[in-house]
């Protein structure tokens, strides 16, 4: 009995489960690393600050002033709105603006991706404010195209129209047209509410809502079912289009018939 109890708990039993237990360790730190080098090749550096702060001095101080604290009745004060107000203010071209008007109009970017980013890294450092949204909750593919459109026509669709066309606003202001609008840059915007936009923060509506929305506008990209779009503005003014076309139509038949007769 003891040459059998000997024979199992071999006195290089003990070393044998450490260097298990230290494999196993290792083996679930490396999955975690792997998993979260994305997250890690977005985070900002300290350089990242240092460049943004240089480009945010030569290109936004002038009107934003060299502290980000806004110049009163030229440009608001940056801290606090976050990278994702930097990310889509920048990386849709409507900052910086090239001449004072009703809202900023989008034009291409003036800087690259990785200017951007550190940009938004030195406005991050100046004070809490929402970061820029991840691939995963940008994705379309894993939002409900049919919640996001309950979603958009109750809070969205009385400015860009039922599935996103745009529209006109008072004092001159526009809703733009969100067909070609980035999933990022529609996430940013309901986070942070540029111009006459609202702030739809996760109270509002939740990453997975807004996802959502997106996956509904990116639908919008296979088409209309039905044929041409006709502006998308509308089934009502749809129809009265179509009658319109029909009206004269059959007007037009009748004074060809009838001046084909006489």
């Amino acid at each position: 009995m003891n040459a059998l109890a000997r024979h199992r708990y071999h006195r290089a039993a003990p070393v044998v489960l450490v260097l298990l237990l230290l494999a196993i360790i290792a083996g679930v730190a490396a999955a975690v690393s792997t998993a979260s080098s994305a997250d890690a090749a977005t985070t900002a550096t300290a350089d990242d600050v240092t460049q943004g702060q240089k480009l945010f001095a030569a290109n936004c101080a002038s009107c934003h002033g060299l502290d980000a604290q806004g110049t009163t009745g030229v440009a608001p004060s940056l801290v606090g709105v976050g990278a994702a107000a930097v990310d889509f203010q920048v990386g849709t071209g409507r900052m910086p603006m090239q001449a004072s008007g009703p809202q900023a109009i989008a034009k291409r970017p003036q800087f690259t991706q990785d200017q951007i980013n550190q940009l938004a890294a030195y406005v991050a450092s100046l004070g809490a404010g929402p970061a820029i949204p991840t691939a995963e909750q940008v994705d379309p593919a894993l939002g409900d195209p049919a919640k996001g459109m309950e979603l958009f026509r109750t809070n969205c669709a009385m400015c860009h129209g039922s599935i996103g066309g745009g529209g006109a606003l008072t004092q001159g202001k526009y809703a733009p047209n969100l067909w070609e609008t980035t999933p990022t840059h529609i996430f940013e915007a309901m986070l942070t509410g540029p111009q006459s936009m609202p702030v739809f923060n996760n109270a509002n509506i939740d990453p997975e809502g807004k996802r959502d929305i997106i996956a509904y506008l990116k639908a919008q990209d296979q088409g209309s079912p039905g044929g041409l779009r006709l502006g998308s503005i509308g089934p009502v003014a749809e129809g009265m289009w179509g009658w319109l076309v029909a009206l004269g139509l059959i007007i037009a038949s009748t004074v060809w018939i009838g001046a084909r007769s006489s």
